[in-house]
């Protein structure tokens, strides 16, 4: 299966640039994460924030 990596990233990193700016500063370290992070280590990020990736998966017509 195939994900649309480029959009999760551009999504984790506004969750977190959000936070960061809501009163949780310690969430620029998560935001650098996403940044530098793998496309296995972003599902491994999303899955642990509870995200639906099923939303990202990129279908073959």
């Amino acid at each position: 299966m195939d994900f649309d990596y480029d959009r999760l990233r551009r999504d984790l990193m506004d969750r977190y640039g959000t936070a960061m700016f809501s009163g949780f500063p310690m969430a620029v370290m998560d935001l650098s994460k996403v940044e530098r992070a793998s496309d296995e280590e972003l599902l491994h990020i999303a899955d642990r924030e509870g995200i639906n990736l099923g939303k990202y998966e990129m279908l073959d017509w």
